[in-house]
């Protein structure tokens, strides 16, 4: 499965593992796979985090490298995680003027009912952290949020 990786995006895994080596053991907490990954530039789910060996608490399990170069592998080749773009194309069907903006009420229900569902507390925090105010009519420019959101560049 590793093998289906490139050398030079091998050598991006393996930095960004030591990355998260913390303690220079050769292994990293199970608990940052999905960090890992994400520094890597993918957006896993959280159910396939876990169904890779992922562990919602630190301390659990440890993993090598060469159970993580498989890993990488696999969600490299996941077809059916999504980015930027395809989030974008969605909020887009809530865009009624074709103005590049969403009432926040519709976002915040998304967000909360749809797909990998966040609870308010999460929600709470990622618009704290990425969302511009509403304006007077309850609207709020979509695009912006996602780039903050996906960590893409303007």
């Amino acid at each position: 499965m590793a093998s289906d990786l490139k050398d030079v995006e091998i050598e991006k895994a393996k930095f960004v593992f030591s990355v998260y080596d913390w303690d220079g053991s050769g292994s990293i907490d199970a608990f940052d796979i999905g960090n890992a990954l994400r520094a890597l530039n993918l957006n896993p789910t959280l159910d396939t985090i876990g169904k890779m060996g992922g562990t919602k608490a630190r301390n659990e399990k440890r993993v090598k490298l060469e159970e993580f170069l498989p890993i990488y592998a696999q969600v490299k080749k996941d077809k059916e995680q999504g980015g930027y773009e395809d989030f974008l194309e969605c909020l887009k069907l809530y865009d009624k003027e074709e103005n590049g903006t969403m009432l926040l009420a519709e976002l915040q229900h998304s967000l909360c009912s749809l797909g990998e569902k966040l609870a308010d507390d999460e929600l709470d925090a990622v618009f704290k952290d990425c969302m511009d105010p509403e304006d007077e009519d309850g609207m709020v420019p979509y695009a912006p949020f996602l780039q903050r959101l996906c960590n893409k560049s303007a």
